[in-house]
Order: structure tokens, then sequence, then C-alpha cells
């Protein structure tokens, strides 16, 4: 067995990697050790009997590298030892181990999908809260949980958007800074990052919750396609997370024959009403009989 130790980032696993192919290290002799394992027995593995001859350089796709960098964000205890096998396979000329129809490439697929759902997580239910116009530092934080290694891919996406306002996103693991111009990158998170996206200083978030509030419809409320599309897991890190039960709780308990919010439905003006058959809002001065 042959241990194979590295920061735990792509890089320093493609230098090592790139060593032991070389070598003809094949996948099941190798023990992956990334940023905190420890190592064991084998630490000093002597090298492989039969290494490639000097000189020789495997041949690799430019495709497959994009491929396993992506898949690197995955986490999952084997991610290093999939994506060896399948550089093995394929320097063997056994190319099949990219396609989603092997073994191997199924699984790298399967971890690629989820990582692109992950990244457009992080797109559409990050929450950046304004600080104070005199507090120093960034302008706009967030804290966000994301299931992968997705934060230095996916944030540039808010570059692109947000122009030259600064901005900071923390995570339990990772964090970005933008300073109007750079994107900085740290792993892990400095602690004084990942207290101040948890402490925003928000004046706006009262007048947020209120729109959101007078504006759920609990006549269209569909608990699976509502965490289907927003998943539980992100309610406690958003500002209307703590209202989203209280509302479905409020549809269950009757709010469902209206078409709006209580307390809009409260309001002087036409009053909308649910028809369960006809699964549309109808208002009450309509004609039930007539074809829509």
């Amino acid at each position: 067995m042959h241990s194979a130790a590295f920061d735990g980032s792509f890089a320093g696993w493609r230098g090592v990697a790139r060593a032991l192919l070389q070598q003809g290290v094949p996948p099941h002799q190798i023990n992956w050790l990334g940023e905190g394992d420890s190592g064991g027995l084998f630490d000093h593995a002597p090298a492989p009997s039969s290494p490639l001859p000097k000189g020789s350089t495997p041949r690799i796709p430019k495709q497959l590298l994009g491929l396993l960098e992506s898949a690197a964000c995955f986490r999952i205890a084997d991610r290093w030892s999939l994506l060896y096998r399948i550089l093995w396979r394929v320097a063997q000329g056994d190319r099949a181990a990219m396609l989603p129809g092997d073994v191997d490439g199924s699984q790298l697929h399967k971890r690629l999908k989820a990582i692109r759902r992950e990244a457009h997580h992080l797109h559409a239910f990050l929450r950046f809260h304004p600080r104070l116009a005199n507090a120093e530092g960034p302008q706009l934080v967030a804290w966000h949980e994301p299931a992968h290694d997705i934060l230095h891919s996916a944030s540039a996406h808010f570059a692109e958007r947000l122009g030259r306002s600064t901005w900071m996103i923390a995570t339990p693991d990772d964090g970005v800074y933008w300073d109007g111009q750079h994107l900085h990158y740290q792993r892990p998170c400095p602690p004084e990052w990942q207290h101040l996206a948890q402490s925003p200083e928000d004046d706006g978030e009262a007048l947020w919750l209120a729109y959101y509030g007078s504006t759920f419809n609990p006549a269209r409320l569909n608990r699976s396609a509502l965490e289907s599309s927003l998943p539980v897991r992100f309610w406690k890190n958003l500002p209307e997370g703590p209202l989203i039960p209280q509302l479905m709780s409020q549809a269950r308990a009757g709010a469902q024959r209206n078409g709006q919010a209580e307390a809009v439905a409260r309001q002087t003006g036409k009053r909308i009403r649910y028809s369960a058959a006809q699964e549309v809002p109808v208002s009450e001065n309509a004609d039930p009989d007539r074809p829509r």
C-alpha cells in the first residue's frame, strides 16, 4: 500500500497523481491522505517495482482534467480515489471511464450534477445583508452552508453582478472577499469573517419580512414542491426562513380559503377566494359557470 499525502486541494492532488501515474502505481495500491488525514503503517511504503519508462508521460484529455477538477468539489470520503481510478483507466486507453454509462463514469457524472445543483443553490438562496454606511470592511456580507466545496468556483457569479460593491461570503469551511476589483479566497475561513457574516447589521430586514409575509399565497401552498425548490436545510440562514413554517401552519389551519395572506384579505376592496375544483383563484363576483 502506498500512502499519498497532499494538502487537500485539487492542485495538490493533481501533482501527486501525476507522479504516481508515471511510476505506474495502480489505484488499489494507494491510500489518499488529504488535509487533516493522518498516516498509518504504510507511510513509508517503497515505490512500485515496475514503474513506467523514465520520461514517459501519459496523455490525458484536457476535457477530463476539467471534469475531475469539478468533481473534486464533491464532499465524500472516496472523492480522490474515484478521480485517480478514472485517471488511471483513461491513461491506460480506456476512455469509457469518462462516460455516464460506465460504472466509474456514472459516479463521476452524478457528482458533477450535484456540484452544479449546489452552485445553483448558492446563487439562488444566498442573502446579502447591507452593513451600516460608516462600517469598515465589505458593504455586503452573507453566511452560507453549502453541502459541497463550490464557493471558490461559484462565487464569481456575484462579482459579475454586484459591480464595484464590496462583499464577503463566509461558510463553515472557507470564505471569499470581493474588494471591488479582485476576489480573495481563504480556506479555512478566518474567524472574523465568520463572525461578521453571522452578525449582520441589516436595518431593512423587518421591511423585507413584512413584504414576504404579505405576498405569501396560502391557496397556492404545495409543501413538497416548496421543499424541493427551496430545501429545508437553507431555511435557517434565510431572513424569511423562520416565517415559512408559521405561514405553512396558518395555511393548514384554514387560511387556504383566501387567495392571499390573512392580513391582506382583511383589507377593504375586492376579495379573492380560492376554487379548489378549478385550482385557480376566482373573484366572488365571477360567474362560476362561465368557461375560462
